[in-house]
């Protein structure tokens, strides 16, 4: 069945995707998100005309406006204008994580992953605010990106911070972090190298607020075969230190919300 509301990519005419024959194509699997429609503030407006084509990527599309074409595939080498260690972060909102890290880790590359259009707008403003030329934004359907448009082994650090937890159980089939999310986890991140100057695989940490799926997570993840659990079978971790303290979290907390963070390595 047809996700119930579909994503598709408009057609100037039918304003949907079509197929050469005319009939209209649609995601075959639920996403994890809903796209909103949303105004750009003024601030937003301005740094969006201005920087947008600095820091979003323009992929080629599939068959919905956050798809990307299966057949693409991303060079980070040439999309950052050198090799050096990559953070992607998955859902990334307003930008505020990415970003500081971005300020604070000249040496690192980041690339942003999001849907929503204010929340792209907010980054780009942030970003050109203090000048940063190691961020890059992509606005993409997480699953595709990790499936097929970054290279395999590519990834230092993926982060997803506050996931939609869907928590309606007929809404579960929505949520990201999912056996088949494991399984292009462990296609993206580096593996570990041997021999000399080994040095472990490429990092997952996640946090979210919602108790019953960091259970979830960890059940998904402990079980996965490429990924190792840090800090022991259904071990959860302390605070990422590299997680900015954002209203959300805050928001969280004083309603007594208790935050989970997790830390997989690429077995």
């Amino acid at each position: 069945m047809p996700d119930p509301t579909p994503e598709t990519l408009d057609d100037p005419v039918t304003g949907r995707a079509t197929d050469d024959d005319g009939r209209p194509r649609y995601r075959t699997q639920p996403v994890s998100f809903v796209r909103r429609s949303g105004r750009l503030a003024p601030r937003q407006q301005r740094a969006w005309d201005a920087y947008r084509d600095r820091y979003l990527l323009d992929v080629p599309r599939d068959v919905a406006r956050t798809s990307v074409d299966p057949s693409f595939e991303l060079d980070p080498v040439a999309t950052f204008g050198r090799d050096a260690r990559l953070v992607v972060e998955i859902g990334s909102g307003q930008g505020e994580a990415v970003v500081a890290a971005a300020e604070r880790e000249p040496g690192s590359d980041f690339l942003a992953v999001e849907v929503y259009a204010p929340g792209l707008a907010q980054t780009v403003l942030r970003a050109s605010q203090r000048d940063l030329t190691n961020v890059r934004l992509v606005q993409a359907n997480a699953a595709e990106l990790l499936a097929t448009t970054l290279p395999a082994g590519s990834v230092d650090e993926l982060w997803v911070f506050f996931p939609d937890p869907w928590h309606k159980s007929r809404h579960h089939k929505r949520r990201l972090v999912a056996p088949s999310f494991a399984a292009l986890v462990e296609r993206v991140l580096r593996a570990p190298e041997q021999g000399d100057g080994a040095r472990p695989g490429g990092t997952l940490r996640l946090a979210t607020d919602w108790a019953e799926y960091a259970e979830r997570m960890i059940d998904v993840l402990d079980d996965a075969p490429g990924l190792r659990n840090v800090h022991g079978p259904r071990g959860v971790a302390p605070r990422f230190e590299g997680r900015v303290l954002t209203g959300f979290e805050r928001k969280g907390e004083k309603a007594g919300r208790v935050i989970t963070d997790l830390e997989y390595v690429r077995a």
